[in-house]
């Protein structure tokens, strides 16, 4: 199972660019595999990773993820590919749905059959993605054209997919998935078989099982449980997620996330690791005013 740090969520210690470049530095140094960042409602995150791929040699950078919505499929083609340029072909694209609270109330745009919505986007934009023409012409798209960015490579795409029919599209067309607030129970039994199942259907490799999830290293559970129920309390009630939090019979993100010493929070990874999960990016949460180095130090030595 490879080892990410996220980003851009609101874990950071320092979100700023040079903050941000700084641990992308460290992260590498270490032998971090990922960098993974949120794209909500600070920095642009594919500008932010180009920037870091600049400053960086060999680990990846992706996003995770960049709503699909308020993006032309175009735009955001080239946008992808002028960063793996940057980053000599070290960036992913984790594309997502958001959510009708963001789509509709704040940014005045339909979130009307998403799903429908995300079928098109991704059949527009996976030719342009890999350097080649897209031929589109549907109800929501008409996509024609190519790009030519020297220096780009194509690039891999995962899709946030927790939904039957999104598991599917993530399945059969993207390179896998990305969750977030997904317990180990759900994507054991809901998750990865599903989308497994998908891409074995579109003869498919085995897809990427991309899992983040908070985690802290801590003598203090309860006051760890507390700081991540408060600072991270909307993940707890937007539908999507609070319909993966019911399915692993949580009552928020602090019933997923992974608290304890070292022995507990190397139990729980190894648990990732058997289910299934490819990838483990961890969102650092600081039950402390040392809690961040010391769970950055604790995955440190598990690399």
């Amino acid at each position: 199972m490879r080892i990410g740090l996220m980003t851009g969520s609101g874990t950071d210690r320092d979100g700023s660019i040079d903050g941000l470049i700084g641990l992308a530095r460290r992260a590498e140094r270490s032998g971090f595999d990922s960098l993974w960042m949120a794209n909500i409602f600070g920095l642009d995150a594919i500008t932010t990773l180009a920037l870091i791929g600049r400053e960086t040699t060999r680990i990846e950078l992706g996003t995770a993820v960049v709503p699909s919505y308020p993006r032309h499929p175009a735009a955001l083609a080239q946008q992808c590919l002028t960063a793996s340029a940057a980053s000599d072909g070290r960036f992913t694209l984790g594309l997502g749905l958001s959510h009708q609270l963001v789509i509709e109330d704040m940014f005045g745009l339909s979130y009307e059959r998403p799903a429908r919505h995300m079928k098109e986007y991704l059949q527009a934009l996976l030719p342009l993605l890999n350097g080649e023409a897209a031929a589109h012409n549907g109800e929501l798209y008409r996509v024609n054209c190519q790009f030519d960015v020297p220096g780009a490579k194509p690039v891999p795409l995962l899709v946030a997919a927790l939904g039957e029919v999104m598991l599917t599209l993530a399945g059969s067309l993207a390179d896998g998935t990305t969750t977030w607030m997904t317990g180990p129970a759900t994507l054991e039994s809901h998750i990865i078989p599903s989308i497994q199942k998908a891409a074995a259907a579109a003869g498919k490799p085995a897809p990427r099982i991309v899992c983040a999830l908070p985690i802290a290293l801590t003598d203090d559970i309860g006051a760890a449980r507390e700081r991540i129920s408060r600072g991270l309390e909307i993940y707890g009630v937007l539908p999507s997620y609070r319909a993966m939090l019911d399915k692993e019979g949580a009552t928020g993100p602090a019933d997923v996330s992974l608290l304890g010493d070292e022995a507990a929070l190397r139990a729980q990874m190894q648990r990732l690791r058997d289910i299934g999960v490819t990838d483990f990016n961890a969102a650092i949460m600081s039950a402390d005013d040392s809690g961040f180095e010391r769970t950055l130090a604790f995955l440190e030595t598990e690399l």
